[in-house]
């Protein structure tokens, strides 16, 4: 009889828990399934986010070059990436990486001081372009004029101080395939005889992803960088339509005669995504220009919104 008990016992024990490795087989079966459901259902949307882009695109009268990643899956959309494009301001993200390349390999030290020399001081300078010719700023201070306000004279001071040959140098060393420096900031006499700056709106990805990722030389460095392009002052791009209050763009703006572009990373509650536009526009004026990046990164922001 003790026996018998005993294994009805060991029988009810096994059966129980039988049947709750079942129920958790069950329950993480269930959650797949529901997992695979919202990837589908995103895959779905994003596909859908891709022909609206295309189509506004399309209509748009000039180049445009797009890279826009899902920085949590990976999924890119793409047209005329590898494009070369003047680049404008945007030169000047690699050029204050540039700046941390050649202070690790012990030819400047970001502590060091400058002297402003009159033929730096263009128009386009907002925080140098009062200051004296010979005042003298810290390498590093020009970092945030030259990201937050777009100052042209901060960035001729640090382009002149490496050099074209070095910054180039450092542009391929950072993995940029099609982004190259040939002269100062508002050089137009140079451009005349054909020497212009140029890059691609999948150069502007891969570095800025590496920004985002921690891999710029050091997790500090990138984070460094990150937050100068989060104190961006002109945001009549990418932030232009987006709430405020529920995202934050780290970002750098490029404009010239018939050259429009805005290039970051915005975070937002439901994901972070990369954006860079670039723009040759045949209008006369900007604002075409503004609008079609303002509205691409709201199509974009609704994306997520929506998950």
């Amino acid at each position: 009889m003790k026996t018998k008990i005993t294994f009805i016992i060991i029988f009810l024990i096994v059966l129980n828990g039988a049947i709750f490795f079942s129920f958790k087989i069950y329950k993480n079966n269930l959650a797949t399934i529901q997992e695979q459901k919202f990837i589908n259902k995103r895959k779905a949307e994003w596909s859908s986010l891709k022909k609206k882009l295309e189509n506004r695109i399309s209509r748009f009268k000039g180049k445009v070059g797009l890279v826009v990643e899902d920085l949590n899956t990976g999924w890119v959309i793409a047209f005329n990436e590898d494009t070369p494009m003047p680049s404008a301001s945007l030169v000047k993200i690699p050029v204050m990486l540039s700046c941390f390349y050649a202070q690790q390999e012990g030819k400047i030290n970001l502590k060091d001081s400058v002297r402003l020399e009159s033929f730096q001081r263009v128009s386009g300078s907002k925080a140098l372009g009062s200051s004296p010719v010979g005042s003298r700023f810290i390498i590093e201070d020009l970092f945030n004029p030259m990201i937050t306000l777009s100052d042209n004279a901060a960035a001729n001071v640090l382009i002149d101080l490496l050099g074209f040959d070095d910054l180039n140098m450092y542009f391929r060393k950072m993995g940029l395939k099609n982004t190259n420096i040939a002269r100062d900031m508002m050089d137009f006499k140079s451009r005349k005889e054909g020497q212009e700056n140029y890059t691609t709106a999948s150069d502007m990805a891969y570095i800025l992803e590496k920004l985002y990722r921690g891999q710029f030389l050091s997790q500090e460095v990138s984070d460094r960088c990150l937050v100068l392009l989060g104190q961006q002052k002109v945001n009549d791009r990418i932030p232009r339509s987006l709430p405020k209050d529920e995202v934050i763009a780290a970002h750098k703006t490029g404009l010239e005669r018939r050259i429009c572009h805005d290039v970051g990373i915005v975070y937002t509650r439901k994901g972070n995504f990369l954006i860079c536009v670039l723009v040759k526009h045949e209008n006369k004026f900007a604002q075409p220009a503004k609008r079609l990046i303002s509205s691409i990164a709201l199509s974009i922001y609704n994306y997520y919104k929506d998950l």
